[in-house]
């Protein structure tokens, strides 16, 4: 009795913090979120906290300045680079607490929802930090403080999980609108290099130190996050990818998307009705100095806990990303399935093709490895930008 009451009180917890907000309507129609889906007249208690539960990335201020001298506070330029943030942290979460993870207030977390959440702290020795990505962008043409598209945010990612050695994440960005299985086979299958401790990029490597590998695992596939820049429209999203493009939101591996509207943008982690659900980092926040809290992280910041924003889907520019995360083989297997059946036999114009082999007429396909640096920041900017530049031929996308 006792459990089933304690049951009872959290979800009226969970409830209590949406009264003040407009409701979910109630609809015939499942709501997905992320590859779940949910009935609005009877599970919406548990809809609610599946979407408390994701990590929410908002503006902060007074952080160190990027870069010794750049802005401290990322307020009207930031809000892609923190929806790059939400969709590869559900990434992680999936990876390490798996996909039905609940976060609760005031309740204790295990250590890797911990370590996850350490990535992304507003500190430049942080492996995805607002201060390494704004730094990386250089290399993408982007200035600090500049405003990036999904398709830079894409590539910043894939350039900073080459040294994020406890994740060990497979980072693949498709270009021309066209998913490479072979590729993608090739990269999760390959094992990169890592230095012995103490040799080669120890600074480098002791920086970032709370997200080098301690688990010793080895397997013979990687953790794949796949992000699939796309351009649906000219000026606005066409009404036929509308169908495709919810049902991106319905697949299992579904990591949302990110887009918006120009120069704002949302993490899209699911869709009612005609109608797109969205995190919002649009509020700016104080920065959370989790080192002299003695490590006790404020983590109700990072859970947002009001009512689910929502915005109509041929609202939303046509320039977005599509993100996807495949923990096993079997699971990329089975997505590349589930895109064959729904995504490319039933849609008049696609949003994008999946071809079992490289184009021959692509430069040949080599899986990146971390470069030998011994520094962090903007220096590294110039060790790992020629390893990118043959694929950087083929980006489309520019918002």
């Amino acid at each position: 009795m006792e459990s089933v009451l304690l049951k009872y009180e959290n979800q009226m917890n969970v409830l209590s913090d949406y009264l003040d907000i407009e409701e979910l309507p109630d609809i015939d129609e499942p709501v997905s979120i992320l590859g779940r889906q949910y009935d609005t007249k009877t599970e919406k208690c548990q809809l609610l906290s599946d979407i408390t539960s994701r990590l929410w990335f908002t503006y902060r201020k007074k952080f160190s300045p990027i870069g010794g001298t750049g802005p401290s506070s990322d307020s009207g330029w930031g809000c892609m680079l923190r929806c790059g943030q939400m969709m590869l942290a559900q990434a992680l979460i999936c990876q390490h607490l798996g996909r039905d993870w609940r976060w609760e207030k005031h309740k204790q977390q295990t250590k890797e929802y911990y370590q996850i959440l350490h990535c992304f702290q507003d500190r430049k020795d942080c492996c995805y930090s607002i201060h390494q990505m704004a730094q990386m962008g250089v290399g993408e043409g982007k200035s600090i403080g500049e405003w990036f598209g999904p398709n830079t945010v894409a590539q910043v990612l894939k350039k900073l999980a080459l040294f994020d050695e406890w994740n060990s994440l497979a980072v693949y960005v498709s270009m021309d609108n066209t998913v490479v299985i072979e590729d993608i086979k090739k990269m999760c299958r390959y094992q990169p290099h890592h230095d012995a401790a103490g040799q080669g990029g120890s600074t480098y490597r002791n920086a970032w130190s709370r997200c080098t590998d301690t688990s010793g695992q080895s397997s013979g596939w990687r953790p794949l996050l796949l992000i699939v820049p796309l351009r649906l429209g000219i000026n606005h999203i066409n009404p036929v990818y509308v169908d495709a493009f919810k049902e991106c939101f319905k697949m299992p591996q579904s990591l949302g998307a990110l887009g918006g509207k120009p120069n704002n943008a949302y993490y899209f982690i699911g869709f009612s009705g005609d109608e797109l659900i969205y995190l919002d980092p649009h509020t700016t926040q104080l920065f959370a100095d989790t080192e002299e809290a003695g490590g006790a992280v404020q983590d109700h910041t990072y859970h947002c806990q009001k009512g689910p924003n929502r915005m109509k889907i041929l609202n939303l520019d046509p320039s977005v990303a599509l993100g996807f995360f495949c923990k096993e083989e079997t699971d990329f297997d089975l997505w590349c399935g589930v895109v064959e059946k729904e995504i490319l036999k039933k849609q008049s114009l696609r949003m994008f093709e999946l071809v079992p082999k490289h184009p021959p007429h692509w430069p040949p396909f080599i899986p990146p490895e971390k470069p030998e640096v011994t520094t962090t920041g903007a220096e590294l900017i110039e060790s790992t930008d020629k390893l990118f530049d043959m694929e950087e031929e083929f980006e489309i996308l520019s918002v």
